[in-house]
Parts: structure tokens; sequence; C-alpha cells
């Protein structure tokens, strides 16, 4: 892992620092550094080493000049000088792992310290995990522990959110701790997480938090172990399709499960298809349907698009929508052979309609694309497509459940939305792609 210096959050500790009378200025009592930390901070020419500021451990830690200093060298010091480090780092570890500044050096004795400095460390949060899985960044060392742990000292700390999973589920800080436990530990270890959702799938999925930790169960959870989750996901499609949380649920059940649950979705949206296409969220559903969908099963997508709504051609309803283009786009580049030639037959009986649209000439492009032996993966984004209308378009504008606090982007939308959830911003990602604002 690389060095965390926590820019940005120190300059607030600074202005705050001042407030109080750190450089013996007005405005509340006066904090002063110790003279080491202020020779430290102010030489440019002297050679510090670990040894140096042993006694002071715990003030460098604190710092965020002395956290970055202490990171670096941890990375290249030999055992014998880190375990001195340690040894005072220790007494004071608990709070340091709540600390702007002093987590970042916890989280990288996790990360590179001795098998015993990580089982001292474990030992230290037992008891606290709860507390600290709230905190802002006390979260980001049990994640941490989460992930270099093994075994019985892992399903101690994890155990200890037994009873508090919704409370984590629902906190910014917490829910990233549900979600690092369920990628790392083994599934009898977490089976207490998916119990505890059982009767709470539908309220879960439509929050900003729980739809991230329902899909990290579909990723990571077997089918066995889930099955009881994806029936209520099931039972309630018709309603998630069109919620701006839940149609990213919906979208997991397509891409990670099995074809009876992708059946299963259709057979609940059918007849809607084209009224899903024009909607902002609901119309990701029906990409995703088009793209998981078996041969067998894509002739029904593709009976209702080429059909009647409304007393008109579903294709030109579909054409010039917002939305809906981009799903017709998605059928051309997923669909093969006679399921392809049937969809551009019927865009060509409505040829002088699709040039008049605003979004027709993307669309005749696009045909003409693949009549000339382009092969796309079916994977294509809505990012190398025309954007959606002014003011926000396809783009889902406003509020992003994984942009909010940094987090993520959904694997299927390729930058036309990204649900953003949260994800790195200046710290290490949380999971292949998505993006914690809570892991380093």
């Amino acid at each position: 892992g690389g060095i965390n210096s926590g820019l940005g959050a120190d300059r607030g500790r600074d202005r705050a620092d001042r407030g109080r009378g750190v450089h013996g200025g007005a405005g509340g009592p006066e904090v002063k550094r110790s003279t080491l930390l202020e020779e430290f901070r102010a030489s440019k020419l002297r050679n510090f080493e670990l040894a140096d500021i042993v006694e002071h451990c715990d003030e460098f830690c604190r710092d965020q000049h002395g956290s970055r200093f202490i990171q670096t060298k941890l990375e290249i010091a030999p055992p014998s000088e880190t375990e001195v480090v340690f040894e005072a780092l220790l007494p004071t570890a608990l709070s340091l792992m709540t600390d702007l500044f002093g987590n970042y050096v916890v989280q990288k004795f996790l990360e590179r310290g001795s098998q015993e400095q990580r089982s001292a460390l474990a030992k230290t949060m037992q008891g606290r995990v709860l507390q600290l899985s709230l905190d802002m960044y006390g979260c980001r060392v049990v994640q941490k522990a989460v992930e270099v742990v093994d075994g019985e000292e892992q399903a101690v700390l994890v155990n200890e959110l037994q009873g508090h999973v919704m409370k984590c589920v629902r906190d910014q800080n917490g829910n990233h701790v549900i979600q690092k436990c369920i990628e790392r530990s083994a599934p009898a270890t977490i089976q207490f997480i998916v119990d505890d959702f059982i009767g709470q799938v539908v309220p879960l999925a439509t929050h900003p938090y729980g739809c991230r930790v329902i899909q990290r169960i579909l990723e990571y959870c077997g089918h066995s172990q889930v099955i009881n989750v994806l029936n209520e996901i099931v039972e309630s499609t018709r309603d998630l399709v069109f919620d701006q949380y839940g149609n990213y649920v919906v979208q997991h059940v397509l891409e990670h499960g099995q074809q009876d649950d992708r059946s299963n979705i259709l057979m609940r949206v059918r007849g809607n298809l084209v009224a899903m296409s024009q909607h902002k969220f609901a119309s990701n559903v029906v990409e995703k349907l088009l793209q998981f969908s078996s041969p067998e099963t894509r002739p029904v997508l593709l009976e209702e698009f080429t059909g009647d709504s409304q007393g008109q051609p579903s294709i030109l309803i579909m054409m010039r929508d917002a939305y809906g283009n981009y799903v017709i786009q998605k059928a051309l580049d997923v669909c093969q052979g006679a399921d392809r030639e049937r969809l551009i037959s019927c865009i060509k009986e409505h040829m002088v309609a699709v040039r008049r649209f605003v979004y027709g000439k993307h669309i005749i492009a696009h045909i003409e694309k693949l009549e000339s032996g382009y092969k796309p993966d079916g994977r294509e984004g809505r990012n190398c497509r025309m954007p959606g209308p002014p003011g926000g378009g396809r783009d889902r504008g406003g509020f992003s459940p994984h942009r909010d606090r940094g987090m993520y982007n959904q694997g299927g939308d390729r930058g036309r939305r990204d649900m953003g959830m949260p994800g790195p911003g200046g710290m290490q990602g949380m999971h292949g792609g998505y993006f914690s604002p809570h892991v380093q």
C-alpha cells in the first residue's frame, strides 16, 4: 500500500490548531508540539530515523508529517527497528485507530507487520469492533484487519457485529465494514449477516448504503446461502426496477444470479418492457436483461420491442426517447443472427421517421456499423453513445449513492451513471473497481 498523508483533512486541523493557539496565538488554550516534532517539521537537513522518535511515537503518529514519516520508514526498516516502534505504539493503538493520521500508521502495521504484531492489534480491537466500525477513521482499521487476519482471529472480530448488522449497514462508515466482512470472511462466519437480511431485503435494496451490501452478498455468497434474499428481490422486482438504488440490486441479480433467477425477473416485468425502457432507472434493468438473457428468452424482449404500445409501434416510442434509444442500441449489440435481422428490419420500416428523431442518426450509424462487419461484444456502455438530453439526461444527474462519498462505479453502466457508490478518493479502492472512502 502507498503512504497516506491525509492531505486536505490536515488543512482543517491546522486551522483548528491555529484557533487553539498551537503557535502561541490568541483564541484558546495553548497546545504545543514537542521540541523534537517542531525540529522534525522545520528541519530540512537532519536525517531522522525511527530510533530518533520512539519516545515521541504517539505524537508523531497523530501529526500529518510525522505519520507520513513513520509509514515511509516502515516500508524499508528492518524488523528489529519496526518492533521497537510497535512496542511504543501499542499502548495507545486503540485511540490511534480513530485518529485522523494515526489510523494510517496502525493500518500500515496491519499490512506490513509480523503475524505477532497483527495479532496484538486484533486483540486490542476486541470488544470495540462496533465502536470502531461506526467511526470515520476506525472503520478503515477494521476493514484492514478483516483483510489481513485469518481464521479464528478474523471470526472473533466479525462476530462482534452480531446483533448490530442493521445499525452498521445504514451507517455511512459501518456499511463499508459489513461489505469487507462479506468479501473476506468464510461463508459460515457471515451467515448471521445474511440471516439478519431476511424480511428486510426491500428496505435495504432501496437504501443508499443497504443496496451496496446486498450487492456484495450477491457477488460473494453461494446461491444456496442467499436463496431467500433472491426470492425477496424477485418478488419485488416491479417496484425495485424504478427505484434509484433498487434498480442496481436487480441488475446485480441478472449479472450474478443463475438463469432461473433471470427468467423469474423477466416473468415479473414482461409486458412492461417498453415503459421501463423510457424510465431513468428501469431502462438499465432492461439493458441488463438483454445482455444476460439466454438466446431462448431474448425473443421475448424483442417481441415487445417490435410490437405495438399505446397504439403506436413500440420501436418508434423507444427510439425517440432519451433512455429508450440506448436500450435499442444495446439490443442491436447483443442480438445475433435472426434476432438482430428482425430488429434491424423493424427499424428500417420506419426509417423516414427515425431520421427525424434527435437520436435517430446515432441508431442509423450503429446499424451501418454493424452491417459493415463490426462485431460488438455486448458490453459497450453509454459513454460511447450520444449523451442524454440537456440537464442531466442519461447520466442520472443529482445524487448517486456511490458517488456520495466517492464510492463506486457499477459495472454495466460504463460511465453513463456511476451508481456510484463511494469508492476511494485518495484512498485505495474497496473492491475491484468499487471504491470505498473508508479504505485507505
